[in-house]
């Protein structure tokens, strides 16, 4: 990853994290939004993220580091997700929850491979690499002299832009998920067969929230590509991604967009943090060399699982269904 000389170290730690947090954040609530308001895992979404991540990556290299180049890729992807997410919602919608999952899992799958393979304009394993516009680029600096304490410069500007960016969309996803659409989705997802009765076309209103929650995920993915200048197969395609976003919404909360927000923080700052928590564990308990190689910073991975089943267990709607159901009942 690319970053910028011209902040200070803690200050490119610190915005790394709220850049990584902030598309977690906006990746797990269009998940969230499919999962939590109709009941439908797919594991498609990683496609749709890789689409838009792609889509800027190839326009931008092929057309150069220009406004209209970004204004091309992310059009082009966002039709090509509408393309790909109906036909995906239309043919595997009318099948069972889990047979959906498994049509959404070999799809992205045979994308990813796809990817991989077309090394002429994906770049293959090795990816793309490319320019941005010179404003978002970190060497861009317009002014001599810091803007109250801070270094003004291309980083720092992408940041904020994408951070506007994000604010507007997770705007326009609550206002989605709270509108007569929305609550038409909760129903489908508490009893489709009552909904079907009622008159709605559960197969119309799914299909719908496929496609809105596959065009949210592509601009995640062109977010992504934007922040780090660089996409291949493994940033914004690999099955760890989806597992990833799927783990936030559970911590979080499934069918709320607050969940996401909760989720995304609890396990970036899990993740960031964890391994220096346990490299303290272990210096510490070296009198015990079991319980110190466990402790291991290198076993990060086994104490992040143990945290998830845990929260599974203690907070099975979520941390932010959990907290909903605390203050209900003190309502009460």
């Amino acid at each position: 990853m690319q970053t910028t000389d011209s902040l200070p170290r803690d200050a490119q730690s610190i915005l790394e994290l709220a850049a990584r947090s902030m598309f977690d954040l906006f990746a797990t609530a269009s998940e969230g939004m499919l999962l939590g308001y109709t009941g439908i895992v797919s594991f498609a979404h990683t496609m749709f993220f890789g689409i838009g991540a792609y889509g800027v990556a190839i326009a931008t290299t092929s057309l150069g580091p220009t406004w209209g180049a970004l204004a091309i890729g992310t059009g082009a992807s966002l039709l090509l997700s509408l393309l790909l997410a109906l036909a995906v919602g239309l043919f595997s919608l009318r099948v069972r929850a889990i047979f959906f999952a498994m049509i959404t899992l070999a799809v992205a799958s045979a994308f990813q491979t796809l990817a991989s393979q077309l090394s002429d304009i994906t770049g293959g394993e090795d990816g793309l690499s490319f320019k941005l516009p010179l404003w978002l680029m970190p060497s861009f600096e317009p002014f001599d002299e810091p803007v109250l304490g801070l270094t003004i410069d291309g980083l720092v500007i992408c940041y904020y832009l994408l951070f506007v960016v994000a604010v507007l969309l997770t705007l326009a996803l609550l206002r989605i998920v709270n509108s007569p659409f929305g609550r038409v989705l909760q129903a489908i997802r508490e009893n489709e067969f009552r909904a079907e009765a009622i008159g709605y076309r559960v197969v119309v209103y799914r299909t719908l929230s496929s496609v809105l929650s596959a065009l949210f995920a592509t601009l995640a993915g062109v977010m992504l590509a934007l922040w780090l200048r660089y996409n291949g197969p493994d940033t914004s395609l690999s099955f760890e991604i989806m597992m990833d976003v799927l783990l936030i919404v559970v911590i979080g909360g499934m069918g709320t967009i607050y969940g996401a927000l909760v989720g995304s923080v609890v396990f970036l700052v899990a993740q960031s943090y964890l391994q220096d928590l346990l490299r303290l564990g272990s210096e510490a308990t070296t009198a015990l060399p079991l319980l110190s190689a466990l402790l291991s910073p290198d076993r990060w991975m086994l104490w992040l699982g143990l945290l998830f089943v845990l929260s599974v267990y203690y907070f099975p709607t979520g941390m932010v269904g959990r907290l909903r159901r605390q203050g209900e009942s003190h309502g009460h």
